[in-house]
């Protein structure tokens, strides 16, 4: 399963490039495969170097937060590394 840390949008360049911040962790990805216009500060979803979608604010803080709460619970032991792995018993 692949999961997607929605990215914030903090740079574009002339390339079409853009750096992006996902939860302190910047990096660069592509916006060729996105159609609609994307600004500094918009919200994207990434996947090997390519921005797939940009997502409303809303939704981008609301998936960070869930992120958030289920990395506390992992480092609080409520949580175990192993749970959702299908070998998991």
């Amino acid at each position: 399963m692949c999961l997607s840390i929605p990215s914030k949008v903090i740079e574009i360049d002339e390339n079409n490039y853009a750096t992006v911040d996902t939860m302190g962790v910047k990096r660069k990805v592509t916006l060729d495969l996105i159609a609609e216009k994307v600004n500094i500060g918009d919200y994207v979803l990434i996947h090997v170097g390519f921005a797939m979608n940009k997502i409303s604010k809303e939704h981008a803080e609301d998936s960070i937060a869930a992120y958030n709460e289920i990395a506390e619970a992992m480092r609080d032991g409520e949580i175990s590394e192993d749970e959702g792995n299908n070998n998991y018993v």
